[in-house]
């Protein structure tokens, strides 16, 4: 499990905004206003720092105005440490709210701010999937008698569908949204205390892919040096597991394909050292992998002269069936098959689960991404051709 530090990430989150270049305005309205005051607090890395407050007048109407900044960043807006939103506000913003329950959470809007409409997305759709889970949790325990046991296999099946459908949506909007702070939002959300949504080791990628993004955007911003630094321990730690896991299963064993081509010609992964290779594994039978296929043409086209380069293997038992298929789809990057299909080594060492799968190596042979796909794998070689 990944241990993340930057702590604003608790409740709900809003991104805020614009009134003058170097300050931003809020402004809204409680349905059901009670005379307290709300608390406006800038979130630093480690805690936040109460900035201003604003009595809530009879008519539920609040402000907090020429707040100071330069550029994006996290605060908190509430009645207490349990009942705030938070929101991210960029340099002359005017953001809106309009909060209709007295659990300010619960239910708002936001305009003014795409980034703060973007962040209420994902907060309410969190929301939604943990009472979701909430309730299988309830069913699952009151789970009883003869069919106790096959009625909670098939609620831990729909909740582990549910796990995986909203990490499917949370890696979504990263990938469409590396250029937004909103994107750190979406890395750092927990379904509970101790689960993230983004789950799988393998999603450090996306965790790196939007810190190289937002470092371009907001060098001087400490929320994405914070990002960053969980990026290089995760991936410090990372290595070392890795190092150490092979060194204790197989000492003799090395991450480096050989194989043959359709003419013959053994190549070794490791003679493309010194450029950026995609290793891909596949088969003439899967609807998915062809269609990846038509899709890495494009890509390949766009960075081969630049010094990318494709290593594919193949795991059809039909030697020429696959030849027919790279021919045919005149497939111009390195294709390879593994030497016994029945019992492919490299796919077994790389942990191929499903195909079509990847490893992306950066120049200097390094594993810098797995199973990278369309948008994301584009994003990734153009952050590091830009290196």
């Amino acid at each position: 499990m990944m241990k993340r530090t930057l702590i604003f990430l608790m409740p709900l989150i809003i991104l805020a905004g614009c009134q003058s270049k170097n300050s931003f305005k809020i402004s809204g309205v409680i349905s059901k206003p009670d005379n307290r005051t709300l608390f406006l607090k800038k979130v630093n890395v480690n805690s936040p720092v109460i900035t201003d407050t604003s009595r809530v007048g009879k008519n539920g109407k609040f402000s907090f105005r020429n707040i100071k900044a330069t550029e994006p960043d996290f605060y908190q807006i509430g009645f207490s440490d349990q009942n705030f939103i938070t929101i991210l506000a960029s340099p002359g913003e005017k953001i809106k709210l309009k909060f209709n329950d007295s659990n300010l959470s619960r239910d708002y809007t936001v305009t003014g701010s795409d980034g703060s409409e973007k962040i209420r997305m994902l907060d309410m759709r969190l929301a939604k999937t943990k009472l979701k889970l909430d309730s299988l949790r309830k069913e699952y325990e009151a789970a009883s008698g003869e069919s106790a046991e096959n009625i909670k296999s098939k609620i831990g099946n729909v909740f582990d569908s549910i796990v995986r459908d909203i990490r499917r949506k949370n890696i979504e909007f990263i990938i469409n949204n590396t250029t937004s702070m909103a994107a750190i939002k979406a890395l750092y959300q927990r379904i509970d205390e101790n689960a993230y949504v983004l789950y799988d080791p393998r999603d450090l990628q996306y965790m790196k892919i939007v810190s190289d993004s937002l470092s371009k955007y907001y060098p001087g911003s400490k929320t994405v040096k914070a990002l960053t630094e969980d990026v290089r321990r995760e991936l410090s730690q990372m290595n070392t597991r890795q190092v150490r896991n092979m060194a204790i299963s197989s000492p003799e064993t090395k991450l480096d394909p050989d194989l043959t081509d359709i003419n013959g010609k053994r190549i070794v992964l490791s003679s493309l050292k010194g450029k950026i290779v995609l290793l891909t594994f596949w088969s003439v039978d899967s609807k998915d992998c062809i269609a990846e296929n038509l899709q890495l043409i494009d890509i390949y086209k766009t960075y081969n002269k630049k010094g990318f380069e494709i290593y594919q293997i193949n795991l059809d038992p039909d030697e020429e069936k696959w030849k027919r298929e790279v021919k045919f789809d005149e497939l111009p990057w390195i294709s390879v098959r593994e030497n016994d299909p029945s019992n492919p080594r490299n796919a077994i060492l790389y942990n191929v689960r499903t195909l079509p799968a990847n490893y992306l190596y950066d120049r200097e042979g390094n594993i810098v991404g797995t199973n990278l796909h369309g948008k994301a794998l584009q994003i990734r070689l153009n952050q590091l051709f830009n290196e």
